[in-house]
């Protein structure tokens, strides 16, 4: 699993416009700044949060975009989900893939599951309010 340029950009943004919340619409030129992030490609990237209603968006003067909940409310994995292909291990785990013919006999495969959850369940717990704390560790996986 690699996450592409537009999981982590995506997730910038939503810390950006958490950070920001108290100025009401933010435009995207304004994020482009100071997130250094071609307006262009950003377009793509907000049309996708606004279109899974994780943004609101407003156009004209005053416009630009804005949380539709509170940075506790956003996990990780939400948005990497929406973002991303997939955050499966391997292929035969990737939502929709077909069943594997050597399931059956796969020696490894209770290995990607337990990965794939494990993968699953940490990004389930950190929230776009967890990041936004500057001295996040990144650690927020207990065993």
């Amino acid at each position: 699993m690699l996450i592409s340029t537009k999981g982590r950009y995506a997730l910038r943004v939503m810390i950006d416009l958490a950070e920001h919340q108290t100025d009401g619409f933010v435009p995207l030129k304004v994020i482009a700044e100071r997130q250094e992030i071609s307006e262009k490609y950003l377009e793509s990237i907000i049309k996708l949060l606004v279109k899974a209603k994780l943004l609101n968006g407003v156009r004209g003067k005053g416009g630009g975009y804005q949380l539709t909940r509170t940075p506790e409310q956003y996990t990780v994995g939400d948005i990497l989900r929406l973002t991303e292909d997939s955050l499966a291990p391997v292929s035969c785990l990737e939502p929709g893939a077909s069943a594997c013919p050597r399931a059956a006999e796969c020696r490894t495969l209770s290995l990607w599951q337990g990965l794939d959850k494990v993968i699953s369940d940490y990004l389930g717990r950190v929230t776009i309010a967890d990041l936004m704390k500057k001295d996040a560790s990144g650690d927020f996986y207990v065993i």
